[in-house]
């Protein structure tokens, strides 16, 4: 007898959430049908967290996997912040199970949920990502992209080449809807609470309807929140820096004053001095090096003492209602 199969779950939550991409969202459904194994797929209960889109579904596929339901929202959040609710929500029924997070669009691939689950049962105590090795986007977004990864490891000393599509164990759920930063970044979150967690090597697909809602701007927002989630390590990374540049600075005006005064290259008859303009500009440097490393530091201090949102505890008061499909 095959004992990781007795031992396999017998329900899988998927978590999508979406924002007016009904048509998306129906593709997908019938792509699972086609793609999914059909031993995977009879274990799959699909939660759509709804973020208030302004529009509501014409048409639903049915008796796709093992129950649909819609997690309707009072208001917009955003994308990340429904994902916390949908995850916090699943952490606050009685039992946990195995949970996917994927985007509605498409562009995470149904194909792709066997390998997820496969890598989760190999390593069952740890979340398992995607890590994209191909992007479908153009040229110039994808530029944009490798920049954002490249500032990402300057800023915090950490990579990332993952987004939301991934599979949260059952044990790590509930630890997962209690960290903070997931309701500002959820794959940010996840490394900021040191829960185990690993990649595996997959393609990104194509959006299957519409038009893609992440623009330049959507881009660079993004990145930003993923930053903020680790402010207090970018931060002192960045006051580092400025420390570095005063350092640098300071020599910089004891070589000017070196130079200025015991070399030949010093006042000159007819010559103009331009070793006080220089003094100068090295002082405006360590000037604003310092300012910004002691605003830096007020930051992370009142950052600390903010009382934080953990989604666990407060998911309620932004959920109007489950909205059983089947």
């Amino acid at each position: 007898m095959d004992n990781s199969r007795v031992q396999q779950p017998a329900i899988i939550y998927v978590v999508i959430p979406l924002f007016n991409d009904w048509d998306a969202l129906n593709r997908l459904l019938e792509r699972m049908k086609e793609v999914v194994e059909p031993s995977l797929l009879s274990r799959l209960s699909f939660l759509i967290v709804d973020d208030c889109s302004s529009q509501n579904y014409q048409t639903l596929s049915t008796d796709i996997g093992r129950s649909l339901s819609i997690l309707r929202l009072y208001r917009n959040v955003g994308h990340q912040k429904a994902i916390a609710l949908g995850l916090s929500y699943l952490a606050d029924q009685p039992d946990v199970y195995p949970t996917i997070v994927m985007d509605s669009d498409g562009e995470d691939k149904p194909d792709d949920l066997a390998q997820l689950v496969r890598a989760s049962e190999a390593e069952p105590g740890r979340i398992v990502f995607a890590q994209r090795t191909k992007r479908s986007e153009g040229l110039l977004f994808r530029v944009f992209y490798v920049l954002y990864k490249t500032a990402f490891r300057l800023l915090t000393g950490k990579a990332i080449a993952f987004g939301n599509f991934s599979l949260v164990p059952p044990m790590l759920l509930r630890k997962l809807a209690h960290v903070s930063e997931i309701w500002n970044n959820y794959p940010g979150g996840v490394i900021r609470s040191r829960l185990p967690y690993t990649a595996v090597p997959l393609e990104r697909g194509k959006r299957l309807a519409g038009e893609s809602k992440m623009n330049f701007v959507s881009l660079i927002l993004h990145g930003l929140s993923t930053v903020s989630v680790l402010m207090d390590t970018t931060a002192v990374r960045i006051a580092l820096f400025c420390i570095t540049l005063a350092l640098v600075s300071f020599a910089g005006i004891g070589i000017v004053f070196f130079v200025r005064f015991f070399t030949d290259f010093g006042p000159k008859t007819g010559v103009p001095s331009w070793g006080s303009s220089l003094a100068f500009g090295f002082l405006m440097v360590m000037m604003q090096a310092f300012l910004i490393s002691l605003l830096l530091v007020f930051i992370v201090l009142i950052y600390r003492t903010q009382p934080q949102f953990i989604p666990a505890t407060q998911y309620q008061s932004f959920v109007e209602r489950e909205e059983k499909i089947y």
